[in-house]
C-alpha cells in the first residue's frame, strides 16, 4: 500500500497542469532598480514578512562614466538591513567580502505565476552575510573578559570536580608551589634595601676593565700612548741591569765572517739568524743598531731558557745554571723569578701555564718591538714549534690586529709578494684588547 501511494502522488505532481506550462526565458528588462538581493541568514530564518533595505555610498563620478545598475557600478560599499519584532538583521561588510572573493555567486530566477514563466537575472549576484541581534539583549552592556586569576580559579574548580586523579594531582602540586605576591608586599623593600646594601661593594665598568687589564699576562703597557712604540716599554721586557749585561762584542767581531750563530745561546731560532743578517748588510754602527742586537741577544736566551726549563718535572737553579752557562747570572734569575714558580718547601722552579702564557706574551711583545711592530706569525710558530693557530692568538692577546699588508707596505719593509695573502700581527696605538666572549643563553 505505501509504494502504491508513493506512485499516486508522484503520478498526480506529474499530471499538475501548472508543472507542464513552466518556461524559462532569460530577462531582457532594463529597470533601473537593483532587484532582487541574495541574502545568507545566520542560522535563523527572518519572517516572510520581515521588511529589508538595502543602503549603499555612492562612489564618487568620473567623466565619461555612466551610472551602471549592478551592485558594484555605482555604490562603494552596500548594507542590507533589516528588522523582525524580536531580531535585527544586518549584513557583515567584511564576510559578504570574503564570500565574494571565494568565487561565491548565483543567477536568480523570477518565477511569474500570471505567466508560469521563470525569468533568469542577467547578471550575477553575491551572497550578503547577515548578521543577528537579539533586540531584548541591546541593553544589557557586554560581560568584561574574566581575569586570568579568575580564568584560573574557574579552571582548577572544573579540574577538581571534574579532572582525573593525576589532574587533581598536578593542581595541588602547582597550588602548593605558588608564590603569593601579596604576602611578598610587606618584604620588598626590606630586599630591595638589601641588594642595595649589598651593591655598594660591586665594581664599576671602569673599575672591573682595570682590573681586568691588571690581571692580564702581558708586559706592563700604557693603554693612553699614542705610539705603538710607547705601549710596552723596552725598559719593562728587559730591565736596565740584564741589559747591560748582555755582552754583543763577540757577535759584532764575527758579523763580517758571518760566524756569528756559534755566539748566540740558542742558534737554532731561523728568526733570529734571519734578522742578524739583516744587520750585517747595515754599515750604521748607531746605538739603535746595538740596542737590536742585543735584542736579538736576549730573544735568543729566552729561546734556550724555554728549552731548558721546559722539563716536565721542573728543576732547580744550579741545574739551570750549569745548562745556560754562556748567559750572564743576572739575566737567569730575572728569568727565573719572572717566568718559573716555585712549590712550599722546594727549590725546584717551574714553568707553570699561566707563566708559559705569560713568558709567550713577554717573547712575543719584544719580537714586535725588533720588527716594528709588525711581525709574521708563521716565522715564530715554525722557531717554536707552535701551531699558527697559537701564536696568532698570543698576539691578539697583546692586542695586535691580524691583517694583509697591501703591495707599498710590503714593498717599504722589503718583503716578497709571495707574502701578500699572509696575515701579519700589527700593532697599533692606543692598545684594544680583544673583548671576552659571553656564551649566548638558550632560548
Amino acid at each position: 500500500m505505501p509504494s502504491i501511494a508513493a506512485t499516486s502522488s508522484k503520478k498526480r505532481k506529474r499530471d499538475d497542469p501548472t508543472h507542464e506550462n513552466l518556461s524559462f526565458e532569460l530577462d531582457s528588462s532594463s529597470s533601473t532598480g537593483t532587484g532582487p538581493l541574495l541574502v545568507s541568514f545566520p542560522s535563523l530564518q527572518a519572517p516572510k514578512d520581515t521588511p529589508f533595505k538595502r543602503y549603499g555610498r555612492r562612489k564618487a563620478r568620473k567623466d565619461n562614466q555612466k551610472d551602471t545598475d549592478d551592485d558594484g557600478g555605482k555604490y562603494e560599499r552596500t548594507l542590507v538591513v533589516g528588522e523582525a519584532p524580536t531580531v535585527e538583521f544586518i549584513s557583515n561588510e567584511e564576510e559578504s567580502k570574503r564570500a565574494a572573493d571565494s568565487g561565491c555567486s548565483y543567477l536568480l530566477a523570477v518565477h511569474d505565476p500570471r505567466t508560469s514563466k521563470i525569468k533568469i537575472l542577467p547578471s550575477q549576484k553575491t551572497p550578503y552575510i547577515l548578521t543577528r541581534t537579539v533586540k531584548a539583549l541591546k541593553s544589557i552592556p557586554p560581560a568584561d573578559a574574566p581575569s586570568s586569576l579568575a580564568y584560573r580559579e574557574a579552571r582548577t574548580a572544573l579540574g577538581e570536580t571534574f579532572g582525573t586523579k593525576k589532574a587533581k594531582a598536578a593542581i595541588r602540586a602547582q597550588e602548593r608551589n605558588r608564590v603569593d605576591v601579596n604576602a611578598m608586599k610587606g618584604v620588598m623593600q626590606h630586599v630591595v634595601d638589601g641588594i642595595d646594601e649589598k651593591a655598594e661593594g660591586l665594581l664599576t665598568k671602569d673599575e672591573a676593565k682595570d682590573l681586568a687589564d691588571s690581571a692580564r699576562l702581558v708586559p706592563p703597557f700604557s693603554a693612553t700612548a699614542t705610539d705603538p712604540g710607547d705601549i710596552y716599554s723596552l725598559n719593562d721586557i728587559i730591565p736596565d741591569a740584564e741589559m747591560k749585561a748582555l755582552n754583543i762584542t763577540l757577535i759584532e767581531q764575527n758579523l763580517k765572517h758571518n760566524d756569528h750563530i756559534g755566539m748566540l745561546p740558542w742558534k737554532h731560532c731561523k728568526w733570529v739568524n734571519n734578522h742578524i743578517k739583516r744587520l750585517e748588510q747595515e754599515e750604521d754602527k748607531s746605538k739603535a743598531r746595538k740596542r737590536k742586537l742585543k735584542m736579538l741577544l736576549y730573544v735568543s736566551t729566552m729561546f734556550l731558557f724555554r728549552r731548558v726549563i721546559g722539563h716536565p718535572k721542573g728543576l732547580d737553579k744550579d741545574s739551570i745554571y750549569e745548562k745556560m752557562n754562556n748567559v750572564p747570572t743576572i739575566v737567569v734569575d730575572g728569568l727565573l723569578s719572572r717566568f718559573t714558580e716555585m712549590t712550599r718547601g722546594s727549590s725546584v722552579h717551574i714553568l707553570t701555564s699561566a707563566m708559559s702564557t705569560k713568558f709567550m706574551a713577554y717573547l712575543l711583545a719584544l719580537c714586535l718591538r725588533v720588527d716594528d711592530f709588525v711581525s709574521n706569525p708563521k716565522n715564530l710558530a715554525d722557531d717554536l714549534s707552535l701551531s699558527i693557530a697559537n701564536i696568532q692568538a698570543a698576539y691578539r692577546g697583546l692586542g695586535c690586529k691580524l691583517k694583509t699588508l697591501t703591495e707599498r707596505e710590503r714593498a717599504n719593509r722589503g718583503l716578497s709578494d709571495t707574502l701578500a695573502d699572509t696575515k701579519f700581527a700589527i700593532l697599533t696605538a692606543p692598545v684594544q684588547f680583544p673583548k671576552v666572549r659571553t656564551a649566548k643563553k638558550k632560548s
